[in-house]
């Protein structure tokens, strides 16, 4: 498989809690304005100064406990394919587990010791999933199965870092949600609150343009230190936080020496390297099949698509054009076309018009993708009727 290949199946099925704080981010101004009186009673701070604690922040050590809430408000088969549903199968390797964080409440434990020690290990029901990142070596280890998955120096020739699975953290998030600061944001600085028992201030971005599904992301910072402690992204409609991911409980101490150690149990089944990664991924790759025959999805994944970008910032829209000259209402019909996929198409989808021609629109909390009957998919964070407007325009 090419390497390009790889690298955007991955984007699409094990980065999404990182990929939304990317869309959110946008572009930010720097707009001054002070904290309100909400929560602890803590010194004025505008939002330039607040940006600027965040990235003069040099925490590198902390250990605690924190909680990942994802609702893009996906139909239960379009989660399964995207990963929310869990991948079958036993499997140890680092992106079975990822995935499930595209969809559900998550809770983990964390650890950090500097760039080359991190360590998670996932809470949820009685079974628990643990991913180490020690120098070189990256473990994971599934109790319910009693597998594990080792790569050692993973960053050597390899298309990741040993740390990369580790991300998607409140820090990495917020990190994310900053690093394309521009003109399309107001920044400012909304109420105080407290975060797993420390003060924070709360730095607000929202998008100047109309259209876009965000209505603002609100990262919770560290009164003393600067650690963003939560990262919402909240919906223009309203309703529960897209995504919600912030600690708990935290400790910014060093974790103990042999925290990062980590040793197989007695009896566990091994796999070592890229083979692991590939068993991992079985189950997914079934599934994923089933969105590869959608128009644009495939050549997307192959590298094929001609894609342009339209528009910027809180309104950017991708306009794929795959040149299949098919659409969802013709593959729906169409026999040919694997069951997974005609399921998924009617699960979702709602038919429109324009100058354009006609299409389908898929659509989730965040996220809308439109597919013409010609072949043509148009998809950004923004609403249908944006969605509609931009490929009248571009069509």
């Amino acid at each position: 498989m090419a390497a390009n290949t790889k690298t955007s199946r991955k984007v699409a099925r094990y980065g999404v809690p990182v990929a939304v704080a990317g869309v959110a981010a946008a572009t930010i101004a720097m707009v001054p304005a002070f904290a309100n009186a909400g929560g602890p009673d803590l010194p004025g701070v505008t939002a330039q100064q607040l940006i600027e604690k965040i990235a003069a922040s040099d925490v590198q050590q902390l250990s605690g406990t924190a909680k990942l809430s994802t609702d893009l408000g996906l139909p239960k088969i379009a989660s399964g394919l995207l990963g929310g549903g869990g991948v079958t199968g036993g499997s140890a390797a680092p992106e079975d587990k990822v995935a499930q964080l595209a969809n559900g409440t998550h809770t983990f434990k964390v650890a950090a010791d500097g760039p080359d020690r991190q360590k998670l290990t996932f809470l949820d029901g009685k079974d628990e999933y643990t991913l180490v990142h020690n120098g070189d070596d990256v473990w994971g280890y599934d109790s319910k199965s009693n597998e594990a998955f080792h790569e050692k120096g993973a960053g050597k020739g390899a298309d990741h870092a040993p740390g990369d699975r580790l991300t998607g953290s409140p820090q990495q998030l917020a990190q994310d949600a900053l690093k394309a600061a521009g003109p399309t944001t107001d920044v400012s600085v909304g109420e105080t609150a407290q975060v797993a028992g420390r003060n924070a201030y709360q730095l607000v971005l929202k998008p100047k343009q109309s259209g876009s599904t965000v209505g603002s992301v609100q990262i919770a910072v560290d009164a003393e230190n600067g650690v963003p402690l939560r990262v919402r992204l909240l919906s223009a409609q309203g309703g529960k936080p897209i995504v919600d991911a912030g600690f708990t409980q935290v400790d910014f101490a060093k974790p103990a020496a042999g925290a990062f150690a980590f040793t197989p149990p007695k009896g566990a089944k091994v796999t070592e390297g890229t083979e692991g990664a590939d068993h991992g991924k079985a189950g997914g790759d079934r599934q994923w099949k089933a969105l590869e025959s959608l128009p644009g999805f495939g050549d997307v994944a192959g590298g094929k698509g001609d894609v342009k970008v339209l528009g910027e910032g809180w309104a950017t829209v991708a306009r794929i054009d795959t040149g299949a000259g098919k659409g969802l209402n013709e593959l729906e019909k169409d026999q040919n076309t694997p069951k997974e996929a005609r399921q998924f198409l009617s699960s979702l989808g709602e038919k429109v018009s324009g100058s354009f021609g006609q299409g389908r629109v898929l659509s989730t909390r965040l996220v809308n993708a439109l597919v013409t009957d010609d072949g043509k998919v148009y998809v950004g964070a923004v609403t249908k009727d944006a969605l509609v407007r931009t490929a009248d325009a571009n069509k």
